[in-house]
């Protein structure tokens, strides 16, 4: 049995772990297996892989909206659907594209084996929905690898040790699954294949002149993946940095080398100043007013939504006026039901002035490893913003990166803004 620590646990050592020479986990994101033509395309690239010498074990997500249709489905029926119900519904779409990608394998005369979660031995803890990966008993794929089969693994899933209950591993848990069964295996690479060509310096979509990274290291990608770059979950960074899992981002679609994730050259990170501008719509902005200034009042608001399970994000507090003093934070929009009636509470509590919600924000940031020894960079991200005429409400800061909350109509120009402010050091970065 080999464990896969989450973020409050001990981290066992990974050289523990066995190495699996020639061993490479490919995981496939939902647009990759969109269609049966596509699904087609991913049993030839895993048997491809195959036939060059490579061990493989897959690791696929449901086929494109199917688990939004499901969680739509689930609403429909009832409009509160139980946790554990809604993961028993949603781990249904992975399990129908691995089996698929198993036959069609099959027609190309190779062998294969589809896994639940649950059959591959992934157990978590028992927070549904949203469970964190505490083990991987890897023991059926290790038997099937040695049988010479292609293993394909329902990504988003595994079992609760406690209950044996279906549990959901939450928004990117495909990754999360691939990067733990990398670790887990000891494999040579973990390779994730996606609609992009791999981790660009902003959103193509929103910037069409960005810029394809070939390398960035784990603490940039776990930075960027947090502030909003969709292309990995940081839950999965976080695995492959404290294993020190190989990681590279491609193409499904078009032939390329992708972008290598990993421990970066010291000497490059000193010149290169930023990897990339990223956005995040997903959060909401929550603004406690007129609180008292008074120690401990800040540990009851946090302490309570954190038992709740509310994921806080960004948290500024004004100067106290008064004795009195306002405090906002961001949020996941998707945490709001299960934090409203905490801060209602909380507010009557401790005689505040009020709780207002803001769903209309949007979190807009700069990223670099480099950063941490070049001044001026976060004053050259603020004229940027003031220049495009885009007020700033929160700032937020890391030695490699800076993020700012501002209005969600605004974001788009607000990403364009600075991606051009800093679109030199981008060049550099790559190369070009």
């Amino acid at each position: 049995m080999t464990a896969i620590a989450t973020e409050f646990e001990a981290v066992p050592a990974f050289e523990d772990v066995a190495r699996t020479p020639g061993l490479v986990v490919m995981k496939f994101g939902g647009t990759s297996v969109g269609d049966p033509d596509k699904l087609k395309r991913v049993a030839r690239r895993l048997v491809d892989a195959k036939e060059d010498g490579s061990k493989v074990v897959a690791v696929v997500s449901a086929m494109g909206r199917t688990t939004d249709e499901l969680v739509e489905l689930a609403h429909l029926v009832s409009p509160r659907p139980q946790a554990r119900e809604l993961d028993m519904l949603l781990s249904v779409g992975e399990r129908i594209s691995c089996a698929l990608v198993a036959m069609a394998i099959v027609d190309l005369d190779h062998t294969a084996i589809s896994l639940t979660g649950s059959q591959a031995g992934i157990v978590t803890d028992s927070a549904h929905t949203k469970a964190k990966i505490v083990e991987v008993r890897a023991r059926r794929i290790h038997e099937a690898l040695d049988r010479g089969d292609i293993v394909l693994v329902a990504g988003f899933q595994g079992v609760s040790g406690e209950s044996l209950d279906v549990t959901t591993l939450g928004r990117g848990g495909s990754d999360t699954t691939a990067v733990a069964l990398a670790a887990a295996l000891g494999a040579d690479a973990c390779e994730i294949f996606t609609d992009v060509a791999g981790v660009f310096t902003a959103d193509p979509r929103l910037v069409p002149g960005a810029l394809k990274l070939d390398a960035v290291t784990y603490e940039e990608m776990l930075e960027m993946a947090s502030s909003g770059a969709g292309v990995m979950m940081a839950r999965s960074i976080e695995i492959a940095r404290r294993y020190g899992v190989k990681l590279r981002v491609r193409s499904t679609f078009v032939d390329g080398v992708g972008t290598w994730i990993g421990e970066g050259d010291e000497a490059m990170l000193e010149k290169a100043i930023i990897s990339g501008v990223t956005h995040d719509t997903s959060e909401a902005k929550v603004t406690i007013q007129r609180v008292p200034d008074q120690p401990g009042v800040a540990a009851r608001v946090f302490r309570s939504l954190a038992d709740a399970g509310a994921n806080i994000d960004m948290i500024v507090q004004n100067v106290s006026e008064h004795g009195l003093t306002d405090i906002s934070f961001t949020l996941p929009k998707t945490d709001l039901p299960i934090a409203d009636p905490i801060l209602d509470a909380i507010a009557a509590e401790i005689d505040a002035g009020g709780v207002t919600r803001d769903p209309e924000v949007a979190k807009v940031s700069l990223v670099g490893a480099g950063m941490k020894s070049h001044p001026g960079v976060a004053a050259d991200m603020f004229d940027a913003l003031a220049e495009a005429g885009i007020n700033i409400e929160i700032i937020s800061t890391s030695s490699i990166r800076i993020s700012c909350v501002v209005r969600a109509a605004d974001v788009e120009r607000a990403v364009q803004a600075v991606h051009e402010r800093f679109r030199t050091f981008a060049e550099e970065r790559v190369g070009a």
